[in-house]
């Protein structure tokens, strides 16, 4: 079962339910702005859609537009959880490379606050890179959805657009090489908890294009992770509550070589097994 928000051409938009190429309205976000959060957050998430779906109108998915699946929670994003994007941390910071091993290895995983929910990016809006950066890459990473409780609601596809140059110039540039304008994008919709492909044969899948044509293809699954879910949930909720629960994304096993570089105009595909596909224009 997936929810998310969509737009009418008219302008009129609304928390909807997302069978096949259909939509069903849940609730207009004029009048129920956190309808979205209110049935995530419910004891029976499935129960509140059906009883708000009740004889909706069936809608086509290409006729509306797919807007952030988001209301006001904040999103957090984990890092170091895959081999592969520890071997680019310790390539690109080769000062740092020791302490993005140990952190790999620890018992306490990278966690660090992403955007805020004002500044997130929705599907087929422009994520962006920085001008004052040389060297820069989306990072698809499958988000959890967790409830003010910390319990696991849904998932998503977050990009977590990264100035690599700047983070391997000092560590602690990295509020800088990963807190920006247009550098976090969410959606397309969220599955909710339980019906997600199964861990060990969830794909996760990265094209970037640049003139219409593929300039890299990258793909993992999510059994090549080294940390839980409920592992990063539980860290993320010690010593921090979150009253509109909160979006964590879960790191990257998606590393484009190091020559390469995101341009303005080039177009960036994440497909995870079981969401979707969230695509959004570079510039």
């Amino acid at each position: 079962m997936q929810i998310g928000k969509f737009q009418l051409p008219s302008g009129d938009a609304f928390t909807g339910l997302l069978e096949g190429e259909f939509v069903f309205p849940l609730g207009s976000l004029e009048t129920q702005p956190s309808l979205l959060t209110q049935i995530l957050h419910a004891d029976d998430p499935r129960g509140e859609i059906a009883k708000a779906k009740g004889n909706a109108p069936a809608l086509l998915l290409k006729n509306c537009k797919v807007l952030a699946p988001i209301d006001l929670q904040e999103v957090w994003a984990a890092g170091v959880t895959y081999l592969r994007s520890r071997e680019a941390r310790e390539r690109e910071s080769e000062g740092a490379a020791r302490f993005y091993d140990l952190v790999y290895k620890a018992e306490r995983p990278e966690l660090f606050m992403k955007s805020m929910a004002s500044k997130v990016v929705g599907p087929g809006m422009p994520v962006r890179v920085r001008k004052d950066s040389k060297w820069n890459v989306p990072e698809p990473e499958l988000t959890l959805v967790i409830s003010p409780k910390g319990n696991i609601v849904g998932y998503t596809i977050g990009n977590d657009m990264s100035s690599r140059d700047i983070e391997g110039e000092n560590p602690l540039y990295l509020p800088q090489a990963k807190i920006y304008t247009g550098a976090c994008a969410i959606g397309p919709w969220i599955t909710l908890h339980g019906d997600l492909t199964p861990l060990d044969q969830c794909g996760i899948h990265l094209t970037i294009s640049r003139l219409e044509k593929a300039i890299f293809q990258g793909k993992t699954t999510l059994a090549s992770m080294a940390r839980g879910f409920e592992d990063l949930a539980q860290w993320l909720f010690k010593e921090n509550h979150f009253p509109d629960g909160v979006f964590l994304l879960t790191g990257t096993g998606i590393v484009p070589p190091d020559h390469f570089n995101l341009q303005s105009g080039d177009h960036v595909k994440i497909e995870i097994d079981g969401i979707g596909g969230l695509e959004n224009p570079v510039q």
